[in-house]
């Protein structure tokens, strides 16, 4: 359907005939899986188009909406950053359709775990804009209710997210669902030892999980090529966890790979890994300075296999590009992040002794030693207590 006929950010089930999908992942090559080259030519790979075959001109105008939507946003937020309003932002310039392409792929009770960067995901699971910056301006400890929609709050701990993900998926197994678990994390959390460790679980109890990576080519400042000396989808297989690699610029090759990770998990024949390569165009964060570690003729090339850039061609050789349309979706994407903006300067201030209601689901005698003296401390400014 097109983009227009659900409301923004609404989460969209995207689903394959299984008659279609492999029962396992399509044999795997070093060089990225491609379906649609940066020159908007699409690529023949049948096991993989199959897969996408309901993919039309307008499902593929739909996710260049998303697409467009989300790096406007993502703009937004960095402005709001620089301007005080954010106390900080992880930007996710560049990885738009690893996280589009993904996260349209899933159904609505599945379950998301994330690290901070997958704002994009957020978006199409159903997040407002507001939603989007009320941790990051400091007003909240989460932006959303995980269960309204079906995603985690950001795990800032690198890697923790995919404990998370594979203890839920364990559990979705044993309560008898087909439901699947998935989590997003970077290559620099593939060292880490909680990724290996979810791993070794999800394998052994063949878990219904996917394990997303976005290698975007730096943990922090940090090249991938440092930590790691083959394909990062290398380090599943010897856990018994099949990988498949696509170049995470091309929205349909993610989207493709993720719906054949989804019906192996949903099959019973537990996780798959993903690598995604693609390249963080901006910084760590916006406390991060790229320019002293990027290279700029590498970050060019890059560029040039810009994620939105290339659907857009895509559709125009195929006479399925509309000025109107593209005027429709910019208005879009701008309505989108004026309400950010707006939702951000309405936020209020939380109360200060609000900081110890949701530390547990029932208090104790030291959790209540410390309001008391947070709340002497702060009658030390006010000249009486809260």
């Amino acid at each position: 359907m097109l983009r227009s006929d659900v409301s923004p950010g609404r989460a969209r089930s995207s689903k394959t005939p299984s008659s279609k999908t492999p029962s396992s992942p399509p044999p795997r090559a070093d060089d990225p899986v491609q379906l649609v080259t940066p020159d908007g030519v699409r690529r023949e790979e049948p096991a993989y188009d199959a897969v996408v075959a309901d993919v039309d001109d307008e499902r593929l105008t739909a996710l260049y909406e998303d697409m467009v939507v989300v790096r406007r946003f993502d703009t937004e937020a960095v402005a709001l950053q620089r301007q005080g309003q954010l106390g900080l932002w992880p930007p996710l310039l560049g990885q738009e359709a690893a996280q589009v392409g993904s996260a349209r792929a899933l159904r609505a009770d599945d379950f998301v775990f994330t690290s901070y960067r997958e704002n994009a995901v957020a978006y199409c699971r159903g997040a407002r804009p507001v939603d989007l910056v009320r941790v990051w301006r400091g007003t909240a400890l989460t932006g959303w209710d995980p269960r309204s929609i079906g995603m985690a709050t950001p795990q800032v701990m690198v890697g923790a997210q995919s404990l998370h993900a594979t203890g839920y998926a364990v559990g979705c197994a044993k309560a008898g669902t087909d439901s699947v678990a998935i989590a997003y994390f970077g290559d620099g959390a593939t060292s880490k030892g909680d990724v290996h460790e979810a791993m070794v679980f999800a394998a052994s109890l063949a878990a219904p999980v996917i394990f997303f990576c976005q290698n975007n080519q730096w943990a922090i400042s940090e090249p991938v090529g440092l930590q790691a000396q083959r394909p990062v989808a290398d380090r599943a297989p010897g856990m018994g966890i099949p990988s498949m690699r696509v170049d995470g610029n091309d929205v349909l090759a993610v989207m493709a790979a993720t719906r054949i990770a989804l019906d192996r998990a949903r099959r019973g024949d537990g996780p798959t890994f993903i690598e995604a390569v693609t390249y963080r165009m901006g910084p760590h964060t916006t406390s991060d300075d790229p320019t002293r570690y990027v290279d700029p003729p590498d970050a060019a090339r890059w560029a040039a296999k810009d994620p939105i850039a290339r659907v857009e061609r895509l559709l125009r050789a195929r006479g399925a590009w509309s000025d109107e349309r593209a005027r429709e979706i910019t208005a879009t994407a701008d309505a989108f992040a004026a309400e950010m903006r707006e939702g951000c300067y309405g936020l209020p201030d939380p109360d200060p002794m609000s900081l110890f209601d949701h530390v547990f689901v029932e208090s104790s005698p030291t959790l209540e030693r410390q309001r008391s003296e947070h709340a002497a401390y702060l009658a030390m400014f006010t000249g009486g207590e809260r």
